[in-house]
C-alpha cells in the first residue's frame, strides 16, 4: 500500500536562529509503514522514553481585581524558537512557549482571574514559506471576551506582546492554549505552540484525584526529516498524519504508576489525527469529564473516539494489576486516518509496588454520580431557532467551507462584518452540522460556548459524549445536532473545523452574539485590545 503525496516540506529551518531556508522534496509516494525519513538508528521506538509532564507555570505577580476584589494571577509566556530532545540522537527544532513542548501548564482555581502576557520572540518569518510569524493565542474552552479570545486576525507580530484576560468563572475543566494565527495555525501548533490550562473547583477536588495523580496527557503526532527536523505534508490540505506518536513531547513514553486510581486529562493536540484510546488489557476506561468539565454521570467504555482539540478526563484503575505488569494505552484509530507501524500505540504504564497513601479517599474511588451543569440541563423545547450548516470541500476551489460559501477569506473581504448567525445574548438554539462528503471527518469547534450534543444521525450521542462540549466530532456521513445557549458575552466569535489544515484553507467563519445591526462593538476582537511593542517590561 502506498500513500500519494504532493510534496514533503521539511521544517529544517525552524530552529534557534530561524534563518535557514526549508527544503521541498517532491515524492511520488511513500511506504505506508512509515512517513519519516529517519534512518533506523535515529527512528524512535515505542516504550524507550520516560514519561514526563509539563511544568506548572507560576504567576509572576498576584493581586486583587480593583472592581470586585477577586484574586488575579499574572502569567507570562514567550513564543520562541527552541530545540527539543524528541529523537534518540538528533535534536528537533521547534516553535515553543518558554522553550518547551508542550508549553507550561497553567493551573488555578475557579474565580481566580488570569492575565496572560504573550510575547512574540519568534523569528520574523517562517522558514517554510516565508510568511510572517505572527501569532494569536486562543484559550480553548474559555468564555473570554472577543478581544481576548485569540481571534485569528487579531495577531501579535514579532517583537510585540499582548495581555490576555481570562475570567475563569466556569466550572472546573481542562482547557488548552494554542496559536490561532490566521491561515497558519496548523504549522504553528504542529511545531509546538500548545499547552494545557486547568481550572479547579471544590467539587472536582473532592471527587477526583489531585496532585501527582492528576496527570495531563497532550497527545500529538509527527513525522521527521532525516536531520531530525519536523517534516510537514498536509496532503493537499486534507490533513497531516505523522508516524510517531508523542505524549507530552516524548515518543511512546512509559509512565510508572502505583496500584491506585489515576486521573488523566487527555488532550488530542494532533492537527488532524483522531484517536480511539483503549487499554491493552481490555479493561474499561471511566470517562468523568468532557471539554466543559464534569459529566452528570461517569461512563465506563472500552474505547472512545477522540477528535483533535477534544479533551476527555478519564479514570484508570491500576489496583488489580501486579507490580511489574505493563499496560499499554493503545490507539484503535478511526476511519480516514493514515496509520503506520506504531500509530496503534500511544504510551505504556508500568505498575510499581510503591506504597499507596490510602488516606487519600480518591485512591480507590470511581465515582458514578458527578454533577449537573447549565448546558446539560437545557432541553430542546427551550430552543428558539434551528440553524443548519453543511461542512464540505469545494472541489473547484480546493477550499474547505462551512455552509455554501463560509470561509475566513469571505469574513476578511467583508471587513470582518460577515457572520453566519446572530443569536441574541442568552438565546438558546439548535445547530445542526451535516457532513455528507464521506471522505473526511471534521471536529467542529464553537468559540465562547459549551453545548450539549443532542443526536448523531437521529440517534442518541455516544455515552462518553454526554457532558458539556465545545468541540464535536462530525464523522463521515454524519449529521450532528447540538443545543447551545449563547453567552455570557456579546461580540463576534469563530466557528471552525479543528482539523487545522482545513481551518487554514479556509474552513472558518464567525457568528455574532447579541449585536444588533449597526451597533457599536465595544469588544471588537481586533481593535479593542491590540498588541503593543514589547519593551521588555
Amino acid at each position: 500500500m502506498t500513500v500519494s503525496r504532493r510534496d514533503f516540506l521539511l521544517l529544517g529551518g525552524v530552529g534557534v536562529l530561524g534563518a535557514a531556508a526549508a527544503m521541498t522534496v517532491p515524492l511520488s509516494s511513500v511506504d505506508a509503514r512509515s512517513a519519516s525519513r529517519l534512518s533506523d538508528r535515529n527512528m524512535p521506538r515505542p516504550f524507550q522514553s520516560a514519561f514526563t509532564q509539563a511544568p506548572v507555570l507560576q504567576p509572576y505577580a498576584t493581586g486583587r481585581d480593583p472592581v470586585d476584589g477577586s484574586p488575579v494571577h499574572s502569567y507570562s509566556v514567550t513564543a520562541m524558537a527552541a530545540s527539543a530532545a524528541i529523537l534518540p540522537r538528533l535534536m528537533t527544532p521547534i516553535l515553543s512557549y518558554n522553550g518547551i513542548f508542550p508549553g507550561p501548564t497553567i493551573s488555578l482555581d475557579r474565580g481566580t482571574k488570569a492575565v496572560l502576557r504573550v510575547r512574540n520572540q519568534l523569528p520574523a518569518r517562517h522558514p517554510i514559506d516565508d510568511h510572517l510569524l505572527s501569532i494569536s493565542t486562543h484559550l480553548h474552552g474559555s468564555a473570554s471576551l472577543p478581544q481576548f479570545d485569540g481571534y485569528a486576525s487579531d495577531v501579535t507580530n514579532q517583537g510585540f506582546k499582548k495581555y490576555y484576560q481570562y475570567p475563569n468563572a466556569q466550572p472546573a475543566r481542562t482547557l488548552w492554549y494554542h496559536d490561532h494565527g490566521v491561515h497558519n495555525t496548523a504549522l504553528n501548533v504542529y511545531a509546538g505552540l500548545a499547552g494545557q490550562y486547568h481550572i479547579h473547583d471544590p467539587l472536582e477536588r473532592q471527587l477526583l484525584p489531585q496532585g501527582e495523580f492528576d496527570v495531563g496527557l497532550t497527545i500529538s503526532d509527527a513525522m521527521f526529516a532525516s536531520n531530525g527536523a519536523l517534516a510537514y505534508d498536509d496532503e493537499d490540505h486534507s490533513g497531516l498524519w505523522g508516524d510517531v506518536m508523542l505524549v507530552n513531547g516524548k515518543p511512546w513514553p512509559v509512565m510508572k504508576v502505583q496500584k491506585r486510581v489515576y486521573r488523566f486529562r487527555i488532550l488530542n493536540a494532533c492537527i488532524s489525527r483522531s484517536l480511539r484510546p483503549a487499554l491493552s488489557t481490555g479493561d474499561p476506561i471511566t470517562v468523568v469529564a468532557t471539554d466543559g468539565g464534569l459529566m452528570p454521570t461517569a461512563r465506563s467504555v472500552s474505547n472512545y473516539r477522540h477528535a483533535g482539540a477534544e479533551r476527555y478526563e478519564v479514570l484508570i484503575d491500576f489496583r488489580k494489576y501486579a507490580p511489574g505488569q505493563r499496560i499499554v494505552l493503545r490507539n484503535l484509530s478511526n476511519e480516514n486516518n493514515r496509520d503506520y507501524d506504531h500509530t496503534n500505540k500511544i504510551m505504556a504504564f508500568d505498575v510499581v509496588d510503591t506504597p499507596v497513601n490510602t488516606g487519600d479517599p480518591t485512591w480507590n474511588t470511581i465515582p458514578t454520580v458527578l454533577t449537573g451543569s447549565e448546558v446539560m440541563s437545557l432541553t430542546p423545547a427551550q430552543s428558539t431557532r434551528t440553524r443548519r450548516f453543511r461542512v464540505k470541500r469545494n472541489d473547484r476551489t480546493n477550499v474547505w467551507t462551512i455552509g455554501d460559501d463560509g470561509t475566513w477569506a469571505a469574513v476578511v473581504a467583508s471587513g470582518f462584518r460577515k457572520v453566519v448567525a446572530n443569536p441574541g445574548l442568552n438565546a438558546t438554539e439548535i445547530w445542526e452540522f451535516e457532513n455528507s462528503s464521506g471522505g473526511w471527518f471534521h471536529p467542529i469547534h464553537m468559540h465562547l460556548v459549551d453545548f450539549q450534543i443532542l443526536s448523531r444521525n437521529g440517534r442518541a450521542p455516544f455515552p462518553y459524549e454526554l457532558g458539556p462540549k465545545d468541540t464535536v466530532y462530525v464523522g463521515e456521513d454524519e449529521t450532528v445536532r447540538v443545543l447551545v445557549k449563547f453567552g455570557p458575552h456579546r461580540g463576534k466569535y469563530m466557528l471552525h473545523c479543528h482539523n487545522l489544515p482545513h481551518e487554514d484553507h479556509d474552513m472558518m467563519v464567525q457568528f455574532s452574539v447579541g449585536l444588533p445591526d449597526g451597533a457599536v462593538d465595544v469588544n471588537d476582537p481586533i481593535t479593542a485590545a491590540p498588541a503593543s511593542w514589547d519593551d521588555g517590561s
